[in-house]
């Protein structure tokens, strides 16, 4: 499978996997300088690319790089960002600062990773009642803490 990505600006730079072995891309933050994003705060930050999937039958999944998350208590403001195939506008990625502390981003730091993914498309099936199972309809909790 091939992804066709475009710079929407020329300074962008294109994802990158850090290993061979790395399911995600790492996104680049696209900024002329230094952004604070203060505690508590949230930003959207430009990358300067977009995509275009293959089909309808793939998505492109924007997650939380795990460093940045963990070390800064930065992480996506929308938990997990959903880029649709049919989708051409630039990637911009939603960031919020769950610390208590400001955090800087630098032109080109690594802000997020993209997954790209197969799907299902189910077609909708309405029905009077489901299926049982042991479960049920147990919600959170039910199963044990």
């Amino acid at each position: 499978m091939k992804l066709k990505i475009c710079r929407l600006n020329e300074k962008a730079r294109l994802p990158e996997r850090a290993t061979d072995g790395s399911a995600g891309m790492d996104l680049f933050a696209l900024l002329d300088q230094p952004l604070c994003i203060k505690a508590g705060q949230r930003a959207l930050v430009p990358t300067g690319i977009a995509i275009s999937l293959p089909s309808p039958n793939y998505v492109a999944l924007i997650y939380a790089r795990s460093g940045l998350a963990i070390k800064k208590g930065l992480t996506l403001s929308n938990c997990v960002g959903v880029i649709d195939s049919d989708y051409r506008g630039e990637i911009k990625v939603g960031l919020i600062n769950l610390s208590d502390e400001d955090c800087v981003i630098n032109p080109y730091d690594r802000i997020a990773q993209m997954v790209v993914a197969p799907i299902e498309l189910p077609e909708i099936q309405e029905v009077a009642e489901l299926d049982e199972t042991i479960r049920g309809a147990g919600g959170f909790g039910s199963t044990g803490v």
